[in-house]
């Protein structure tokens, strides 16, 4: 089990010394530590900017002879079909191990824009073994924070390429974006689309080149003005469409990379009276549960979220055993999921 130095070891300045730079009594400046809610909000904050500027360090305080029993999970959002994914693959996982998991939603911003630390303190004063992100990024402080405090972790989907030795688990994007546009191709489509997340995630990126990949392959033509990029919103998503349906020459086949995208291609259809895929064929990503909520159900490809969460725990416990995996990298395979929304394009049907 790697575990973290213990709460007797002193750096940087005492409580004491952090209260009396904010003004503050020493039982009020170890609220703001220990993460209460019981502090006025002008009050935390100049404890807290207390804190970042004299570089206070709260120690974690482990007891060296209880076996790992507790990790965190920390997710962006608790409120998507997402998140229930990850959740769902966690918890199976954790019962298999006999750990307990702690959810939680954060980091949010201060004022300022930096991630407020009230997260971290909590983390190290319940004793986590171990966290589990789930989030879009770290930022250069909170990786360095982990590090410091010897506490191991574990990426899922990260948005962006960790720093060297993260240990991360993803998903075959380029092959899924591959798989998306052969099928497309396979139906008859020439003309295929592509709404995009955003420009410089992993994600996005892999997916778009995939979808490129195929094309090219078959030796049909990349067409610039039928890429479109959404950053992942369904709103967004929707204009985009609109977009490409006004073009000159419009695709007869999407492939939006993400199924809340998806929705946003349905709206913008029925909003013009359009069927899909009588008129535009639609191909998403993830299979979430609104893939086979929505009519005509989506064809997509999984991304097995589940699995990428189990993954992610199951190595983040041989890391707090003290291993260390073989790769820093672990990339679960994608697979397409047809339904209703893809069909031949109008002038390949045959006429009744």
């Amino acid at each position: 089990m790697v575990r973290a130095e213990s709460a007797s070891v002193t750096a940087g300045p005492t409580l004491a010394v952090v209260a009396r730079e904010a003004g503050v009594s020493v039982p009020t400046a170890s609220k703001v530590v220990n993460g209460r809610e019981d502090v006025a909000p002008e009050t935390r904050r100049r404890v807290t900017e207390a804190l970042d500027r004299l570089g206070y360090v709260r120690r974690p305080r482990f007891d060296a002879a209880k076996a790992p029993d507790l990790v965190d999970l920390v997710v962006h959002s608790l409120e998507s079909s997402w998140t229930g994914a990850v959740l769902h693959g966690v918890e199976a996982a954790a019962h298999e191990a006999g750990l307990e998991v702690v959810v939680s939603a954060g980091p949010n911003r201060a004022r300022d824009g930096r991630p407020e630390r009230g997260w971290l303190d909590k983390l190290t004063a319940r004793g986590s073994s171990g966290v589990l992100f789930n989030l879009a990024e770290l930022s250069p402080s909170q990786y360095a924070w982990l590090d410091h405090h010897h506490i191991p972790y574990v990426l899922i989907d990260p948005a962006h390429e960790p720093p060297a030795g993260v240990v991360s688990v993803g998903a075959a994007n380029w092959q899924g974006g591959v798989s998306a546009t052969e099928h497309l191709l396979g139906l008859g489509h020439r003309r295929i689309a592509v709404i995009a997340g955003h420009r410089r995630t992993m994600a996005g990126n892999a997916r778009v080149a995939g979808y490129r990949s195929a094309l090219a392959s078959a030796g049909v033509r990349h067409r610039a003005e039928y890429v479109r990029y959404a950053g992942f919103d369904e709103a967004a998503a929707r204009l985009r469409t609109h977009d490409l349906l006004d073009l000159p020459e419009p695709p007869t086949a999407v492939f939006v990379c993400s199924d809340r995208m998806a929705l946003g291609v349905y709206a913008a259809l029925a909003e013009r009276e359009l069927r899909v895929p009588d008129d535009l064929s639609v191909v998403g990503f993830d299979d979430l549960p609104e893939a086979r909520w929505v009519a005509p159900g989506l064809t997509t490809v999984r991304q097995p979220l589940g699995e990428m969460a189990a993954t992610g725990l199951r190595l983040l416990v041989r890391m707090m055993h003290g291993e260390r995996p073989e790769g820093t990298r672990t990339e679960l395979s994608t697979r397409l999921v047809p339904r209703a929304s893809t069909a031949a394009p109008p002038a390949n049907r045959p006429t009744a």
